[in-house]
């Protein structure tokens, strides 16, 4: 199993999670967050005054996938959340031991 955490643009959070329901993931979870890579944030103008925005809005999404299923959600995210332009964001993959559901007490990829 792996986990395959995704910070992409808000704008595409749709794209991708409808890209990924219809290549069998089942379930995710979404975090609004903040930070920066080599976009380095942005200067806004408000009344009139510059404003240095470091930390650039981002949506992160966690899947866990079974191993068969990892290249492919790797592939869908990056093809979906492309925009081809500095910030489009980053994906990491992690193995993960063992997944538990808590209601039935299954284990592994029954649990996914």
């Amino acid at each position: 199993m792996r986990k395959i955490e995704a910070i992409i643009k808000p704008f595409k959070l749709d794209e991708v999670k409808d890209a990924l329901n219809k290549i069998g993931v089942q379930g995710m979870t979404v975090t609004e967050v903040k930070g920066f890579g080599r976009q380095k944030g942005h200067v806004e103008l408000y009344r009139g005054a510059e404003y240095d925005i470091t930390f650039v809005p981002k949506i992160k999404i966690e899947v866990v996938v079974s191993e068969s299923l990892t290249e492919k959600a790797i592939e869908t995210i990056e093809a979906t959340a492309k925009t081809g332009k500095v910030g489009d964001g980053k994906i990491f993959i992690s193995k993960l031991d063992d997944v538990i559901r808590i209601r039935t007490g299954e284990k592994g990829d029954m649990a996914i």
